[in-house]
C-alpha cells in the first residue's frame, strides 16, 4: 500500500537560476541533479547495465550477498528512507532482508523514477506501507509527519551517489540525514580507488551512453529554459584528477559560439568546458574521517573481493555499540 507522493519538484524559476548562475562563473558548471528528466534518469538505467559502468553489478552483488547481514545489523522494526530511489533492484533486496519493516519512504527528485519505483515495489511488497516524497535532498530530508516520530530510521543512500558531492556538501548532507530522527543510521554505498583507466572507461563508455546522458542535460535545458544549444557544437569526456580523487565528467564547446538562454546570452570559447558532475572516489579511511564529521561513526563494513567498492553502516558517533 501506498499515499500519494508529497511533491517537491523544483520550479522552473529556480532551475533557470541555477543554470545562469554556474554558466557565469569563470569556470562553467550545471548542477548534477538536473540530468534526471524522464530521459535522463531512463539513459542512466542503460549506463548502470553498461559492461564498463561495474558499480551497479558490484553494489548489486554486496547486496545479494550480504543484505541479510546487513539487515541483521540494523535491526527490526525500522522506517527504510531511501534517497534517490531510482532502482528497486538493491531496495528489493534490502526489504526483503528486513524484519518488520515499519514502513518504505523513497524520497527522489524525479516523479516518474519515484512512480515507477513504488508500482515495483507495491507488487513485490503489497503489506508494505509505502510512503513516497518527490524533493530535493539537497535542500531538505524529512519524513512523511506519521512516521516522523519512529524510533528506529535506517537511511538508505545506495549507488556512491554522495560521491558526486565536495567534501563541505557531503559533510552538509550526511548531518542532515543524521538529523531526520534521533536514532537515524545511515547504509550507504561508496566507490573506491582504483586503477584511473578502470575509472575512465565506466564514464566514457564505448557506446556512447554516458555521452547521450551528459548531453541531455543540454537537451532539457533547450527544452524548459527556451535555450538554443546546439547539441552537435558539444561533446561529452571525462577525466580524472588525481589529486582530487574524482572523475570529472564535462561537456565540450567544440567552437567559439553563443547560446542564449532565455533573455541571457552565454559565450563560449572553442574547447571551453562545462562541469555537469564530479564523482569521487574514497578509501575506507578517509571516508571515516568524512562521515565522523558529520557524527556518524562506521559501524560494519562489506567490500567486494577486488576491493572496489563498499557499502558501510553507519551509527551516530555518541551512541553506544
Amino acid at each position: 500500500m501506498s499515499s500519494t507522493a508529497i511533491c517537491d519538484n523544483v520550479s522552473t524559476s529556480s532551475f533557470l537560476t541555477d543554470v545562469l548562475r554556474g554558466l557565469s562563473q569563470t569556470e562553467k558548471t550545471l548542477p548534477s541533479k538536473y540530468f534526471y528528466d524522464e530521459a535522463g534518469s531512463r539513459l542512466f538505467e542503460n549506463i548502470c547495465e553498461l559492461e564498463e559502468y561495474y558499480l551497479t553489478r558490484t553494489e548489486l552483488s554486496l547486496m545479494q550477498l550480504h543484505a541479510q547481514e546487513m539487515s541483521d545489523a540494523i535491526g527490526p522494526d525500522h522506517v527504510v528512507l531511501e534517497l534517490g530511489s531510482g532502482s528497486s533492484l538493491k531496495t528489493q533486496l534490502l526489504l526483503k532482508a528486513m524484519q518488520r519493516p515499519a514502513a518504505y519512504v523513497p524520497f527522489d527528485i524525479s516523479q516518474s523514477a519515484l512512480n515507477e519505483a513504488v508500482a515495483r515495489l507495491e507488487q513485490d511488497f503489497p503489506s508494505l506501507n509505502i510512503a513516497p516524497v518527490c524533493g530535493d535532498f539537497m535542500s531538505e530530508i524529512q519524513l512523511p509527519s506519521k512516521l516522523a516520530d519512529h524510533r528506529g530510521v535506517v537511511t538508505y543512500f545506495p549507488g556512491s551517489t554522495i560521491g558526486n558531492l565536495n567534501h563541505k556538501n557531503a559533510v552538509a548532507l550526511l548531518e542532515r540525514i543524521r538529523r531526520v530522527n534521533a536514532e537515524s543510521d545511515l547504509l550507504i554505498g561508496i566507490d573506491l580507488e582504483k586503477d584511473r583507466q578502470i575509472l575512465l572507461d565506466a564514464y566514457n563508455d564505448s557506446e556512447g551512453v554516458t555521452a547521450a546522458f551528459n548531453l541531455n542535460l543540454l537537451k532539457r535545458i533547450n527544452n524548459e529554459l527556451n535555450a538554443d544549444f546546439d547539441l552537435n557544437q558539444f561533446r561529452h569526456q571525462a577525466v580524472y584528477n588525481e589529486q582530487a580523487h574524482r572523475i570529472e565528467m564535462q561537456l565540450v564547446s567544440q567552437v567559439q559560439q553563443q547560446v542564449t538562454i532565455g533573455e541571457q546570452v552565454i559565450e563560449f570559447a572553442a574547447n571551453e568546458t562545462i562541469c555537469t558532475e564530479h564523482s569521487h572516489k574514497y578509501t575506507i579511511e578517509r571516508f571515516e574521517e568524512l562521515a565522523a564529521e558529520a557524527g556518524f561513526k562506521v559501524a560494519n563494513s562489506w567490500i567486494d573481493e577486488k576491493d572496489w567498492f563498499a557499502v558501510l553502516l553507519l551509527t551516530p558517533a555518541e551512541a553506544t555499540s
